[in-house]
This record gives structure tokens, C-alpha cells and sequence, in this order.
């Protein structure tokens, strides 16, 4: 257990507990040590502890804390993603929300967010009447999802569920080869860019509150293979750590299996899946 998160519970001498037998606390922390007759804890605040083993009553790893940037909910990722849409307006419906783009027809852009109750009356019915081509952005396996297929919808073009995947801004900087071809960069909207490479590789990047997001990013089918969507991710990389961003994300299906071993090398790991619902 060396090295690893661990939780040690042990003895507290000349203590009794609640039931009238030995007291017992636990400790939680990165295990430094354990020989020598002892356990050395090192707490996520404050000193290391030793524990001596003839104390402990159990011990075991425990997984990782998650990351501050993990312990963000869904509906909070969705809105950050916002800012690859700049010109998205928004009208809120209860605690969904009505979103619409006049210059894009990406479905993230025209379509509610429906993530936890809506807590208004007839929140369905408006969501018909709102769009003339209605979707539904849901949770799989919510009551949302639920409510919507209830009504005959069914997920869109039968497609996977969409990933929402996060990581460090410098993971992903690091994770990047040296000697990529070079990109251009130029500016696509407010906090928003575009990457290029020779006309044949582009991808978008955009910034809000300390997060970087990707999307677009895409390469000829005769020029693949090349470096070149790496090459667009580095000069985007660079541009949102030039805005102060900590965290980046992007969004990929989760059957697209060529996308995620492009991803992942990067340190991007799944936060949520989500899915989105067309009427029948």
C-alpha cells in the first residue's frame, strides 16, 4: 500500500468508544511507510502520522480524490460549453434551459437543456411550441430521459451518447508532441478562434472562466495521419492558456474510437455522458 490513498483505522489507548469497548479513529492519507513495526500516513492536511502496527484494526487503498475540476456537475460543464456559441441566446424555463443560435445549427446551440426537473407546469408542452424542430438535451437513464421518450422521442439519428471529457489545460499541453506542422490562428467570434493548417485541418477553441473548450476539430480525409489535429490542438492549447485557462474540454461520441485514442494521451477522461432526443 506504499504510495497509494489508503484509510488505516486504529486503537486509541486508555479511550473507550460509544459501545463501551476500545475507542477506534481512522486516518486518511498517501501511506509513506509500513515497516519496522510501524504505518506512516501523511494526511491531505497537516503532519504525517506513525501508527504503530500493532494498533491498527484494518487498513485498505482507497481510490484517488477527484480533481476539483471532477467534482463540477454536469448541468455546470454544459453551461461552460456555452461559450463555443457565442451568439447563443438563452431563455430560461423553469431549470431548463431554452437555447437557440441564428448562425449555427449544431444541435449544443438550438436546443433545451433539460438536466434535473424543470419545476414550471406544461414545461414539455413549451418545449414543442419553442422550436420548430424540437431536442431535448438529457442525462441518460434520468427522469428527463424518461419524460421525453414517454412522449415517443427517440435519440437522435440513434447515435451514441456523447462524452463530455475534461483535463488539465497543462496536461494537455504536455501531452502534445514537439514538431507539429505550424497552425494559423485567427479570431472566429468574442473569446472564440480558429485554428487552421494549409486549408486542410481547422478546429475552434473557446474561453470562459478559467475553462478552454474544443470543438470542430477536423482533418481532410487525404491529409489524416499527418499530425495535423494535433497541430490545430496545440496553437488552441497555447491560445487558451494564454486567456488564463486551468481546465480544458471537449466533447466526442462515444463509439468514435479514433477521437478517443487522440484524447486520452492528452489526460482527457470522461466527466459525463449525455444524450439528445427527437421527437418520433
Amino acid at each position: 500500500m506504499v504510495g497509494q490513498r489508503v484509510v488505516v483505522r486504529r486503537l486509541v489507548p486508555g479511550e473507550t468508544g460509544p459501545s463501551g469497548g476500545p475507542a477506534m479513529t481512522d486516518v486518511l492519507g498517501t501511506c509513506l511507510r509500513w515497516s519496522d513495526g510501524e504505518c506512516v500516513v501523511r494526511p491531505e492536511s497537516g503532519p504525517a502520522v506513525t501508527i504503530p502496527l500493532a494498533l491498527i484494526v484494518s487498513g485498505k487503498p482507497v481510490p484517488p480524490r477527484p480533481s476539483t475540476r471532477f467534482r463540477v456537475d454536469p448541468r455546470e460543464c454544459q453551461l461552460r460549453a456555452m461559450a463555443l456559441w457565442p451568439d447563443i441566446v438563452t431563455e430560461p424555463l423553469g431549470n431548463w434551459l431554452l437555447r437557440d443560435s441564428a448562425t449555427s445549427t449544431a444541435r449544443r446551440a438550438n436546443s433545451v437543456m433539460a438536466f434535473g426537473p424543470a419545476g414550471v407546469p406544461d414545461a414539455y408542452e413549451r418545449v414543442v411550441a419553442h422550436y420548430d424542430r424540437p431536442v431535448a438535451n438529457v442525462l441518460p437513464g434520468s427522469a428527463e430521459d424518461a419524460l421525453f421518450r414517454g412522449h415517443g422521442w427517440v435519440t437522435e439519428g440513434h447515435e451514441a451518447d456523447t462524452v463530455f471529457m475534461l483535463a488539465s489545460a497543462a496536461r494537455v499541453a504536455r501531452g502534445l508532441p514537439p514538431d507539429l506542422p505550424p497552425a494559423a490562428l485567427e479570431p472566429a467570434g468574442p473569446d472564440l478562434v480558429k485554428a487552421v493548417v494549409d486549408d486542410v485541418a481547422v478546429g475552434y477553441a473557446g474561453y470562459a472562466d478559467d475553462w478552454v473548450g474544443f470543438r470542430g476539430i477536423e482533418v481532410a480525409p487525404a491529409h489524416r495521419g499527418r499530425g495535423l489535429a494535433l497541430a490545430v490542438m496545440a496553437v488552441l492549447v497555447e491560445w487558451g492558456a494564454a486567456q488564463g485557462a486551468s481546465t480544458a474540454y471537449l466533447q466526442v461520441l462515444g463509439d468514435n474510437a479514433p477521437a478517443r485514442r487522440l484524447y486520452e494521451p492528452m489526460g482527457f477522461a470522461p466527466h459525463h455522458s449525455y444524450r439528445y432526443l427527437t421527437p418520433g
